[in-house]
This record gives C-alpha cells, sequence and structure tokens, in this order.
C-alpha cells in the first residue's frame, strides 16, 4: 500500500444531525472513496458497555472495552462480537449513551489509530466530531457541517417518526442541546472546526447542494481526479 500520508482525506466534522453523515456518504460515492464514520466505533463502544452493564462514567473499563472491540465492518453493516450491529447502533439509548463514552480520553486514544487505519487509497471521507482537529489534522480538506438547533431537531424527530418511534421536538432539541454542550466541553478531542475548515452551514441547503458545495472545495484544494 501507498504512503498513506499521500493518500488524500476530506475530514467532515460537526454536531449530531447537522447533515455531515449524508453530505460525507454522498461526497465518498462521487469520488469513489472509502469512507469512515467514526461516530459508528463509538457508538459500538457504548454498546458493548451497555451490553456487559459497564458504567459510562468508568473511564478505565470503557478504555479496555475499546481496546479490545472486535469489530467488523463491511456491505454497510457493522458487526459487533460477530453479532450484527447495525441497527442496534443507531438506536436514541446508544447515540446518548456514545456522546457520554466520548468524553473519556482513554476512549478516544484506544480508537486512533483503528480510525486511522481506514485512510487507504485511493482516498477517505472521515465523518465525525475531531477528524479535522485530531485524527487528520494534515487533511488537505476540512469542513466543519453545522445548522440551527431547530433544524437539526425536526431532521432527527423526521427519521425517528419515520421508523414508528414516538418522541417529541422539544425533548429531542433538549437533548441536541445537551449534547453539543457535552461534547463542545469536554477536554479530550472537544467538538470544534478546524482553523482551517471551511463552514458548511445546511439548515437551507439540499443535501445535493452540499454535497456539491465540498465536492468543489476537494477539487479546487486537491484536483479533479481522486487519489490524484
Amino acid at each position: 500500500m501507498s504512503d498513506p500520508a499521500g493518500v488524500p482525506v476530506i475530514a467532515v466534522d460537526g454536531p449530531a444531525a447537522s447533515g455531515k453523515g449524508t453530505v460525507a456518504a454522498g461526497v465518498a460515492r462521487a469520488l469513489g472513496f472509502h469512507l469512515l464514520d467514526s461516530g459508528a466505533l463509538y457508538r459500538l463502544v457504548a454498546l458493548k458497555a451497555l451490553r456487559t452493564a459497564t458504567g459510562l462514567d468508568d473511564a478505565a473499563a470503557l478504555a479496555r472495552l475499546a481496546a479490545g472491540l472486535d469489530v467488523r465492518f463491511g456491505n454497510g453493516g457493522v458487526w459487533l462480537d460477530g453479532d450484527d450491529a447495525t441497527a442496534a447502533i443507531r438506536s436514541e439509548a446508544v447515540g446518548v449513551a456514545a456522546s457520554q463514552v466520548a468524553v473519556h480520553a482513554g476512549v478516544r486514544a484506544a480508537l486512533l489509530e483503528r480510525q486511522r487505519a481506514f485512510r487507504q487509497p485511493p482516498g477517505l471521507v472521515a465523518d465525525g466530531r475531531d477528524m479535522g482537529t485530531v485524527v487528520f489534522p494534515d487533511a488537505p480538506v476540512k469542513l466543519f457541517v453545522t445548522a440551527s438547533a431547530e433544524e437539526r431537531a425536526r431532521r432527527r424527530h423526521k427519521q425517528l417518526i419515520e421508523k414508528g418511534i414516538s418522541v417529541t421536538l422539544e425533548s429531542l432539541l433538549r437533548e441536541l442541546l445537551d449534547r453539543d454542550a457535552r461534547d463542545s466541553a469536554r477536554a479530550a478531542a472537544p467538538l470544534k472546526a478546524a482553523a482551517d475548515a471551511a463552514i458548511l452551514d445546511t439548515t437551507a441547503l439540499t443535501i445535493d447542494a452540499a454535497i456539491a458545495f465540498v465536492l468543489e472545495r476537494y477539487r479546487a484544494r486537491v484536483g479533479s481526479s481522486p487519489g490524484r
């Protein structure tokens, strides 16, 4: 394999329900790049913790779980300890737990090299909260995707209703604001835009327009050909 440092990375960071995951996936498809959903790794640690009754405030135990995580990605799915966990990690309970797990420096350190291993030719689109600041600080293209809290709550509410999950818009807004505060205030790799990141506000943007913005920035910074 070529030197990972020579493989282009598009780092896409931002808060929950900002649209960053959808944008990152669309950009990866357009360029034929690999996709890292870093949030899935933290959700997997959280799911493992919930299944093993590990305290979400037990930093040492959580770091051990993260270091020994038996996980496999493939065909759009993810397996934990050999079991399909694709749907389980997308539950609201696991999402909230993941935010609590992610505050621990030991967990983040345990997952760092696992995330960096996704950097393979022809390129990588990395979706998360510290992709441009910590995991891939040398990424030639960095985006910080955001949207108003109200719009993000509406998006999450729509997703949950479509899944048959009953929840109020007001409670979702509170949860998002709490999560924003927790993610931004944590000592280890807080949620923030990298100094050289472009801010992409998706509040009033279509998905196609947001993806086009990222592709244009990539081509301006790196070139028109994937992996170039």
